[in-house]
């Protein structure tokens, strides 16, 4: 199924929003384009990156990540894992 048709099929079920289709996506599926602008973690990140520490619209978020498909879900992996000062040993 592409993504489309994912989303499509799991809104429909109780409790399931678009972060969770989105995180689904992403986690279960291994889309290597999912873009969670709503996230807050990637929000956070981005402010403290690129634009001081300022919050910045979804809109502006989603222009920024522009440049970055069709790999956002690896830049969203680096830009969550930013926030975390603690090294993760895998």
């Amino acid at each position: 199924m592409n993504d489309r048709d994912v989303e499509e099929t799991l809104i429909d079920l109780n409790g399931v929003g678009k972060w969770t289709i989105e995180m689904f996506l992403i986690f279960c599926l291994m889309r290597p384009d999912i873009f969670p602008v709503a996230d807050i973690g990637l929000q956070r990140s981005i402010a403290n990156h690129y634009n001081h520490g300022k919050r910045m619209s979804e809109k502006q978020i989603e222009n920024l990540a522009c440049s970055w498909k069709p790999w956002r879900t690896v830049a969203t992996w680096y830009l969550w894992r930013a926030l975390d000062p603690v090294p993760v040993c895998y």
